[in-house]
C-alpha cells in the first residue's frame, strides 16, 4: 500500500504530460511545427484597405524613396504589362535607413496603392526559446501570403535574424537565428512566376545583414529611407500641422530650418507635443514660440525652472554661454545663432541654438575651425570671469576632441598626416584586430589632435579678448532675461539696449497683482465641521 501512494504521483505527472503531448500534437494538425502546436504559427498581422487606409498622398518628405517603389505598386496592378517583355520585378525589397524616418509607412503605402493584403511582422516574432519555431513561422507566413495572392510580405527589424551566419560566438548552423534565416532564404527562391508576392523588409543596420540576403534574386533591391531634408522636413511638418490648430502666421520654413536631422517620427511628435504646450498655456492656436518650445524639449530635455541655482553658478553660466554666442555671432563661417539661454534643461545648465540656413552633408574645414573655436569660447569667458575653470564645458571639450580627431583620422586634414585614412573599419568583424599604424604614428596623432584644438581655443582667446565688452552686454542681460532671441542678440551686438521686461519684472508683477476674491458661498473655518468625514464639499439638495 506504501509503495502504491509513492508512486501515484509519478503516475498521474506522467499521465498529465502524455495528455498534453496529444492534445499539442492534434493541435498542430499535423502540419508545420508538429509537436510545438501554435507555437509554430506565424504571428504576422494581417491589414486590408478596410483597417488601414494609408497611400503615398500621407507619406512625405522622401520623394526619392516614393519614386524607386512606384514600379512594385505597378507590377502589383498589372502583371501582364512586365510579363509582355519578359521582364521580372525584384520579388524582395529592401527599406534601409535610420529609425522614425518612415519606412514602416512606406511599405504600408504601397500596400494601399495597390490595394492588396499587408502581412507585417517584426523579425524578433519569428525567434522563440524552442528551437525549429523560427523556420516553422516563416513557412506558414509564405504560405498563407501566397494564398492571398497578389499582396505584400513586410519583415521588419530584418536585422533580428538577418545578420551575417559565422559571424560572433554563434553555435553555427544549430542557431535558431540562422535556421530562420535559412527559411527565409529558401521560401524567397520558391517563388513561381505566377505568384505576385513582394516580400519588404525595413533594417537600420543594413551593413549587418548577411549577403546571401541580399544577393540578386533576394533582396535586390535597397530603396534608402534618409532623414529629410529642409523640404523634407517642411512637407512632414505642413502633414502633420492639418490635424492640429495651428496659428495662420507660423513660419514653417522657419522650424523646418530649426530642427536639422529630426526625423519623420520626431517631426510628428514635435507637433503633437507643440499642440499639449499650447492646450495647457489656455491658448487658441498652436504659435511658433509652442513649437520652438517643443523642439527644445524634444531635443534637449524639459525645462527644469524650479531648480535651484546659486547666484555664482548662474553668474557662471551666464558667461559661458555668452563666450559661444559672440564668438558665432562675429565668425561669418559659423552659423547664425537662433537664441540663447541660461534655462537649465536636461543635463544642461544653458545653452546656445543654431538656426543653419542650409541642410550640411558635408563638412568644410573652414566650418569645422570656425565650430573649434565656438566651443571653446564657454570656458575662455566663464574662466576669465570667475577665475575658475567647472565641469560644465565637458560636452565642448568632448565634441572639440571629437571633430579635431576626425579631422585628422578620417577627413586627411592633417597637414603632417596629408590624404590618409587611420580610423579603424566599422565593418571589421575580427575581435583581435589590432592597431593598423606604428607607435610613431598614433605619437603624430595625439599631437596633431592636440594642436588643432590648442589653435582653436587661442583664437577663441583673441576674439573674446578684443570684443570683451560684447561678452559682458550678453551675458548681463541673460542674467535678467534668462533667455535671448536673435533680434535681441544682434541689438547687444550693436551697443543696444533690450526694451522688454526682465525676469525679476515679471515676478514683481505677478506676486502684486490683486489675488481673486473668494467666493461668498466658499465654506469657511467655523463651517468645516459639516464637511463629510473625506473631505468633499456636501452634494447640493
Amino acid at each position: 500500500m506504501s509503495l502504491l501512494a509513492g508512486v501515484l504521483p509519478l503516475i498521474i505527472l506522467i499521465a498529465a504530460i502524455w495528455f498534453l503531448f496529444i492534445r499539442g500534437m492534434r493541435g498542430a494538425g499535423g502540419g508545420p511545427g508538429g509537436m510545438l502546436g501554435s507555437f509554430g504559427k506565424s504571428k504576422h498581422r494581417l491589414s486590408t484597405k478596410e483597417t488601414v487606409s494609408v497611400t503615398f498622398a500621407d507619406v512625405a518628405g522622401i520623394d526619392e524613396a516614393k519614386d524607386e517603389v512606384h514600379e512594385i505598386v505597378e507590377f502589383l496592378k498589372s502583371p501582364e504589362k512586365f510579363a509582355r517583355l519578359g521582364g521580372r520585378i525584384p520579388r524582395g525589397v529592401l527599406l534601409a535607413g535610420p529609425p522614425g524616418c518612415g519606412k514602416t509607412l512606406l511599405a504600408k503605402a504601397i500596400a494601399g496603392e495597390a490595394d492588396v493584403p499587408f502581412f507585417s511582422i517584426s523579425g524578433s516574432d519569428f525567434v522563440e526559446m524552442f528551437v525549429g519555431v523560427g523556420a516553422s513561422r516563416v513557412r506558414d507566413l509564405f504560405k498563407q501570403a501566397k494564398e492571398s495572392s497578389p499582396c505584400i510580405i513586410f519583415l521588419d527589424e530584418i536585422d533580428a535574424v538577418g545578420r551575417k551566419r559565422g559571424s560572433g560566438f554563434s553555435s553555427g548552423g544549430h542557431d535558431e537565428r540562422e535556421q530562420t534565416l535559412n527559411a527565409i532564404l529558401v521560401e524567397m527562391d520558391g517563388f513561381e512566376m505566377q505568384d505576385q508576392v513582394i516580400v519588404i523588409a525595413a533594417t537600420n543596420r543594413s551593413d549587418v545583414l548577411d549577403p546571401a540576403l541580399t544577393r540578386p534574386g533576394r533582396f535586390d533591391r535597397t530603396v534608402q529611407v534618409m532623414l529629410p531634408d529642409i523640404e523634407g522636413r517642411r512637407q512632414i511638418l505642413g502633414v502633420h500641422a492639418g490635424k492640429v490648430r495651428m496659428s495662420p502666421d507660423v513660419d514653417m520654413e522657419r522650424v523646418a530650418r530649426g530642427t536639422p536631422m529630426f526625423s519623420g517620427a520626431e517631426l510628428a511628435a514635435l507637433i503633437n507635443e507643440a499642440a499639449i504646450i499650447a492646450t495647457l498655456s489656455g491658448k487658441e492656436f498652436v504659435e511658433l514660440q509652442d513649437l520652438e518650445e517643443a523642439r527644445d524639449k524634444i531635443r534637449y530635455g524639459r525645462a527644469r525652472r524650479s531648480r535651484r541655482i546659486e547666484e555664482q553658478e548662474r553668474e557662471a553660466t551666464a558667461y559661458h554661454e555668452a563666450g559661444h554666442t559672440v564668438i558665432q555671432w562675429l565668425l561669418e563661417d559659423a552659423d547664425p545663432v537662433h537664441k540663447v539661454t541660461i534655462i537649465p534643461r536636461g543635463q544642461a545648465m544653458g545653452a546656445t541654438f543654431s538656426l543653419p540656413e542650409k541642410d550640411r552633408y558635408g563638412y568644410g574645414r573652414k566650418y569645422i575651425e570656425a565650430t573649434l573655436r565656438v566651443l571653446c569660447g564657454g570656458r575662455i569667458a566663464e574662466q576669465r570671469h570667475t577665475s575658475d575653470i567647472s565641469s560644465g564645458a565637458s560636452m565642448d571639450i568632448r565634441m572639440a576632441t571629437d571633430f579635431s580627431r576626425a579631422m585628422v583620422l578620417e577627413w586627411g586634414m592633417s597637414d603632417r598626416l596629408g590624404f590618409v585614412k587611420y580610423s579603424p573599419d566599422e565593418q571589421r568583424e575580427s575581435l583581435l584586430a589590432g592597431q593598423e599604424y606604428s607607435d610613431d604614428t598614433a605619437r603624430i596623432i595625439d599631437e596633431e589632435i592636440k594642436r588643432l584644438v590648442d589653435h582653436a581655443y587661442a583664437e577663441a582667446q583673441r576674439i573674446l579678448d578684443e570684443n570683451w565688452d560684447k561678452v559682458e552686454a550678453v551675458a548681463q542681460a541673460l542674467l535678467r532675461h534668462e533667455t535671448l532671441n536673435s533680434d535681441d542678440i544682434e541689438t547687444l551686438m550693436k551697443g543696444g539696449q533690450i526694451d522688454r521686461p526682465t525676469v525679476a519684472d515679471m515676478l514683481r508683477a505677478e506676486m502684486e497683482a490683486p489675488k481673486p476674491q473668494e467666493s461668498p458661498n466658499a465654506p469657511t473655518a467655523e463651517d468645516e465641521g459639516d464637511l463629510p468625514d473625506d473631505g468633499a464639499l456636501p452634494s447640493p439638495a
